[in-house]
């Protein structure tokens, strides 16, 4: 367990010791990196089978309906926690030195916005209801305004441990969360309590993340002092990152919005439902890479060939994953959700097919933010937020009237355009080219091509998953996932022999990790 003070050298990670962050060797940084990566990837592991385990259940036990008006209660969590704990964590794990005295003050001021921000969302609760033209969205966004209190009270554990390179978060704290708000609000919907399940699940796993984040990461807001000069520093690198995340939040208010007033609650819950399917890829991209990829730019961010050949290893092997990710989800996603959480919940499949484009976006955004926010260009970021403003809610107004399937497309275009526009930006800082950035995901995007032609006609049109019973369907899209798997590496074994080979060695140095640990 880490028990050294932040900033100072040598600092300890979760097993043996590390060089501070500003004298990390490069073998060393790498060892680190593999290591967090694969610890990342562990309690991604968990997280994801335990938030699909959770929305399959919840799925039986609330309605859509039910989804939707928590959906529409809490339209105004996302906006205000950006506010209340994102920007100056940031700026906290890319500072390099008076790291005590920046830690106490970012405590302070987050732990004051997060009460102002409690007391803004309780103020407007009575509006969102009037907004949605529903009572019980009122009164589901007054009782959830104390979440912004308690998100606060996390944000400078959680930036201390990921500037440490703590990874036991990843494998500790986020399965804690996850597991905590599965249960209760399982349980209490089984008992019939219905939105307030997911009221009560998620105060739950705030206190358990309160209480997990603050006992790994052993620091206490009285180690140093407070300093408007470092306030205003961090203010610096930290407003740019505060107008993207709000800017995106601001645009999802609006687009939940829009869905509720324009569709239904209940077509709301299914894009809340279908909007986490289709997410999952991506935030397994950010999961696993970005927490490490972060405090990994800023420290190589000064050695521009390291810093170039980094970022395109980094998205090279994201690419892999998310592009045909993305293909697979259009061509099984809506008979894999009507076959996994009901006939009901067919619209959530529809978002979910029409919404692979997210999963792309996020994938080019995650490495092209990080790489940006590690070279101290957070400014830039303010042009991605800009082109999803542009784009997200003219699309979506103008394909609304084609229902969820319009709604996805219109999400999926925006991210796609912001993925894009952050690409761009990065070139620069980087120092790499388009061709370059080109020949590291042309690859992965033939390849996933040739498998969706083989796999989506052969589901719509021979296999019909969806319309058979749960045992027969859910085999035969296991065997489409293969069958889908097979396809792409082979593919990108006639066009890139070379990512195929990485590939494939990855597979073996993992496999043989895992054989020589069972022994």
């Amino acid at each position: 367990m880490d028990s050294s003070t932040p900033g100072r050298a040598p600092e300890r990670g979760d097993s043996g010791s590390a060089p501070s962050p500003g004298t990390t060797s490069v073998g060393t940084l790498s060892s680190i990196l593999r290591r967090g990566a694969a610890m990342a990837a562990a309690g991604l592991l968990i997280v994801q089978g335990v938030t699909f385990v959770q929305t399959l259940v919840l799925a039986r036990l609330l309605s859509p309906e039910i989804v939707g008006v928590f959906a529409a209660g809490t339209v105004m969590t996302t906006f205000l926690v950006v506010v209340t704990h994102g920007t100056l964590a940031q700026a906290l794990v890319q500072r390099e030195h008076d790291v005590e005295n920046a830690a106490t003050t970012v405590f302070w001021v987050t732990l004051g916005t997060g009460i102002l921000m409690s007391l803004v969302m309780l103020a407007v609760s009575p509006l969102i209801g009037r907004v949605f033209s529903s009572q019980a969205v009122g009164t589901v966004a007054a009782a959830m305004s104390g979440s912004m209190f308690l998100i606060a009270i996390t944000c400078v554990p959680d930036a201390l441990m990921q500037r440490r390179f703590q990874f036991k978060r990843r494998i500790i704290v986020d399965p804690a969360v996850g597991l905590t708000f599965a249960a209760g609000s399982i349980v209490f919907a089984a008992l019939g309590y219905g939105v307030w399940s997911l009221v009560i699940g998620s105060y739950a796993s705030m206190l358990v993340w309160i209480v997990a984040s603050w006992w790994l990461s052993r620091w206490h807001p009285f180690g140093g002092r407070f300093s408007f000069r470092i306030w205003r520093e961090m203010a610096v690198f930290s407003f740019p990152l505060l107008l993207d995340g709000a800017a995106a939040r601001a645009q999802e208010v609006v687009e939940l919005t829009i869905i509720g007033r324009g569709l239904s609650e209940a077509a709301l819950g299914n894009y809340r439902y279908g909007r986490r399917i289709a997410l999952l890829p991506g935030m397994a991209i950010v999961q696993v890479c970005s927490y490490v990829l972060f405090p990994a730019f800023s420290r190589i961010s000064s050695d521009s060939r390291r810093f170039k050949d980094a970022f395109l290893r980094a998205l090279s092997w994201i690419w892999r994953v998310a592009m045909p990710a993305g293909a697979l989800m259009v061509a099984v996603g809506e008979p894999a959700v009507v076959v996994l959480l009901g006939e009901p919940w067919r619209g959530a499949g529809v978002a979910v097919a029409s919404m692979a484009g997210i999963g792309l976006g996020v994938a080019m955004n995650s490495v092209s933010a990080e790489a940006m926010k590690g070279a101290g260009r957070s400014s830039r970021m303010n042009w991605m937020t800009a082109a999803g403003l542009l784009t997200g809610v003219p699309l979506l107004l103008l394909l609304l009237p084609l229902g969820l399937a319009g709604v996805g497309l219109a999400v999926s275009g925006a991210a796609i355009v912001v993925g894009i526009t952050g690409l761009g930006l990065a070139r620069s800082v980087i120092g790499a080219s388009g061709g370059e950035i080109a020949r590291v995901m042309v690859p992965s995007v033939i390849a996933s091509l040739a498998a969706f032609a083989m796999i989506a006609p052969l589901e719509r049109y021979v296999v019909h998953s969806d319309q058979r019973s749960i045992a027969v369907g859910l085999a035969a899209i296991a065997l489409e996932c293969v069958a889908f798997l097979i396809a792409y590496l082979l593919s990108l074994r006639l066009i890139a022999p070379s990512a195929f080979a990485e590939i494939r060695a990855a597979v073996h140095t993992i496999a043989g990790r895992v054989v020589g640990g069972e022994r």
